[in-house]
């Protein structure tokens, strides 16, 4: 029976016969050759070169694939180093507002480079490179001195280090069968950036390596590269070139340790640090980069300095502008880059977004003017009482401690407690500073307070602030323009623009539309009564038996009155919505929904005339915008262009984007244009209230709406439209049991309607966005 191979049979056994035959030869060399000692020495240290020199062929080559790959001649011609990638606003394309980074690094040219890095560098890292060629040869043979006598030191090249950094030797070319045998594999690892050092240093200038280098190299604090290094270790407004050489000293004595010698961590060990860089720019005034050679005095006074970190900031990945837009940015284009085989962390992408800043800031304004008012009125209303109530507004039990078993601190103290829950709920109760949200003072922005209390009151007082939500979109090219998530990211990262929530009135838009869209015989005079509906539903709590459903009115009266369909919308008369749903057909809403800019789960009962399903606040403000684009829908666009790092354009909207498809008739869509625009104008229209927000501006403009509110005011919604803008605004609590107990306050007029009113007249008086004032279209189906 054959025996397997194995690494040793392959591999060793050979390896050691080469070995055994060199010895040999070198010892026939010597015995052959009857010259003086020091030829034959010359014979055996030629042989031992010309070894060499074909061992580091064989690696460079990877024979027989002993060796593992070694970085290709491209990858060394257009070294690739992982960039962040950029987001960019509609309106500024040279100024990105936020970015995404596995690395957060900024690269920069030499040129931008301050004289004193270089300084501090190369007196430090590496005194001979203007004179090497990749590998240090005076310094290898200094540190094995140095080793013999127990001081082991480093001998590697800025060059050598460089090619750490960019080809991560140690982790990505370790593949050949060599590297598996212990010992070897650190020799093999040398070799290869030995070689590719020298290869470097023959394609590129000493200033590029130089650059290179300081572009890739880790200063800690999640600082890559000299640029974003400046930033966070000495403020925002410190670019590389503004360095001085106490600054320089300190950044190039964190390259020896990132951890250990961080000012921010171990000040006292970064100052001793910095200092010895600082003395060993006084001894190589050779290095001093075309600057006056350090003295002594300077030397010594610099040394005396403090390390000055009151600009220290490390860069957030959620830092920057239009947090909640950026982060469903963030979701978008990751699933792009997915499927094109793109990482947006590492390929300095450049994604040019629709979100316009200026209009951005306008609408967080009119959220916190809105929900700090509306906030008012809420804690006002419960008095102090627990907001969170059933649908009998009782109390919902346990609530609070609900949400805290859900906390890890909570979990915490379980694994620490074994479970005993008279400690976890002792230590739960304990009072200890807490930082909590809370809204600015006067026209100051929303900030932070901190407060002596318990986590379970800590908890009490966070969920007892209202929510909000806001989209605001072109409808003629779909493009997203505005984007708040809610009324502080930092404390609440769960988006509210995509948020699933019930839509109350507002999905009426739907019946309606169906309605016109399958009969021709109906229009937005056909009259209707305003009577009591009764149906009989499946009880889902008793499977097999019905109930009956009695859909009443918001003010719970019916008027009996025979009242027109525009009449109906603008009053938002529930009974009659019910009726022209079961006349159209809950199937036929449905897929109108859907063609219109849904994409949520819709049941086919009748309440969904009255939205009982959940949709999301940006599926709401698309489906209007389909109406006010004559009936063609496209998908919300929230990304124009890709650029690759290079400035490849990858990804077009117009090519790569969502497409344009016909959703209903356009008669249908000046119907329900009409429907829109009366709800300002009909007698007790739900809209009407708009007017005194947007009075100043509704000369040149007009506009339309429907408001919404759930059952129980949970949720409160308003969808306004114009020509050329729509925007929809939710309002509600973080969970569906908190909510004001009466319509007069938590309804979608009283709610989210100001909240649009104060954006619209902010964005129309600016003259910049005179192109979004407009008349709506002339029907020609009157």
């Amino acid at each position: 029976m054959c025996s397997q191979p194995t690494l040793k049979t392959i591999i060793l056994n050979p390896m050691k016969k080469i070995f055994q035959y060199i010895r040999i030869s070198l010892l026939w060399y010597g015995r052959q050759y009857k010259g003086r000692w020091y030829q034959r020495l010359a014979v055996v240290v030629s042989t031992f070169l010309c070894c060499f020199f074909i061992y580091l062929v064989a690696v460079a080559y990877n024979f027989c694939w002993l060796f593992g790959e070694s970085p290709s001649m491209e990858s060394l011609k257009n070294p690739v180093t992982n960039e962040p990638s950029y987001v960019y606003s509609a309106d500024n394309d040279s100024i990105p507002i936020g970015k995404f980074f596995n690395e957060n690094r900024s690269l920069v040219s030499y040129k931008e480079i301050s004289p004193y890095v270089e300084y501090a560098l190369l007196s430090t890292e590496d005194e001979r490179f203007y004179k090497h060629h990749g590998i240090d040869f005076k310094a290898i043979f200094a540190a094995m001195k140095d080793m013999v006598h127990g001081n082991a030191r480093g001998a590697s090249t800025v060059t050598q280090q460089l090619v750490k950094n960019l080809y991560k030797m140690r982790t990505r070319h370790t593949d050949g069968v060599l590297c598996k045998v212990p010992g070897l594999k650190m020799l093999i690892i040398k070799t290869k950036e030995w070689i590719t050092a020298v290869k470097i240093e023959n394609m590129y200038t000493k200033e590029d390596i130089l650059t290179l280098y300081l572009n890739t190299v880790d200063f800690g604090s999640n600082a890559f590269g000299i640029r974003t290094a400046a930033k966070t270790y000495f403020g925002k407004s410190c670019d590389p070139k503004d360095l001085n050489a106490e600054q320089a000293a300190v950044l190039v004595g964190l390259l020896k340790a990132t951890t250990t010698y961080n000012p921010k961590v171990n000040p006292k060990r970064s100052k001793e640090r910095r200092n010895v860089v600082l003395h060993n720019m006084l001894n190589h005034p050779e290095l001093s980069a075309g600057l006056k050679p350090m003295t002594r005095k300077q030397c010594d006074s610099l040394c005396l300095l403090p390390i000055d970190l009151s600009r220290f900031s490390v860069e957030k990945a959620y830092g920057g502008k239009a947090l909640y837009f950026r982060e469903y940015i963030r979701q978008y284009v990751s699933d792009w880059c997915r499927e094109n085989d793109y990482d947006m962390f590492s390929d300095g992408l450049k994604i040019y977004t629709t979100i316009d800043m200026r209009m951005q800031a306008y609408a967080e304004w009119a959220v916190q003017k809105g929900m700090k008012n509306i906030q008012q009125k809420f804690d006002n209303h419960w008095h102090g009482t627990a907001p969170w109530r059933d649908e009998h507004y009782q109390e919902v039990p346990n609530f609070i401690e609900n949400i805290a078993k859900r906390t890890d601190y909570y979990k915490y103290l379980a694994k620490k407690y074994n479970d005993n829950q008279d400690s976890i709920w002792f230590y739960l109760n304990q009072p200890h500073t807490v930082k909590l949200f809370a809204y600015g003072k006067g026209g100051q922005k929303n900030g932070y307070v901190e407060k002596e209390i318990s986590t379970l009151d800590s908890i009490r007082y966070m969920v007892s602030f209202m929510h909000t939500g806001m989209v605001v979109m072109e409808p003629q090219t779909s493009m997203v323009k505005v984007w708040v998530g809610d009324i502080d990211f930092e404390h609440w990262k769960y988006d509210k623009v995509t948020a699933m929530r019930q839509p109350g009135s507002t999905f009426k838009l739907f019946v309606y539309a169906s309605a016109f869209e399958n009969n021709d015989s109906i229009t937005p005079d056909y009259r209707v009564t305003d009577s009591y509906v009764s149906l009989k539903m499946p009880d889902p709590a008793n499977p097999g038996k019905t109930k009956l459903w009695q859909p009443h009115n918001a003010d719970g009266i019916c008027t009996y009155a025979n009242m027109t369909l525009r009449s109906a919308f603008a009053r938002s008369v529930n009974t009659i919505a019910v009726k022209m749903g079961l006349k159209t057909g809950i199937p036929n809403v449905i897929n109108i929904a859907y063609k219109m800019g849904i994409h949520s789960k819709l049941d086919t009962v009748p309440s969904l005339s009255l939205g009982s399903c959940d949709v999301s606040l940006l599926e709401l403000c698309n489906s209007y915008s389909t109406v006010m684009n004559t009936g063609k829908h496209r998908d919300p666009v929230v990304v124009t262009r890709i650029l690759d790092r290079n400035g490849k354009e990858i990804y077009n909207y117009e090519k790569n984007g969502p497409k344009e498809e016909v959703a209903m008739k356009e008669k249908t869509a000046y119907y329900m244009q009409k429907l829109l625009w009366g709800g300002m104008r009909e007698g007790g229209g739900t809209v009407s209230a708009l007017w005194q927000y947007v009075r100043p501006v509704a000369d040149e403009t007009e506009f339309g709406g429907k408001t919404g509110t759930s059952n129980n005011h949970s949720d409160a919604w308003f969808v306004g439209t114009t020509k050329n803008l729509v925007g929809a605004v939710w309002v509600g609590g973080e969970y569906r049991c908190i909510h004001f107990r009466t319509g007069e306050l938590g309804q979608g007029s009283r709610t989210a309607l100001p909240i649009f009113g104060y954006f619209m007249n902010k964005v129309l008086q600016d003259p910049l966005y005179e192109r979004y004032k407009g008349k709506y279209p002339e029907n020609p189906y009157k």
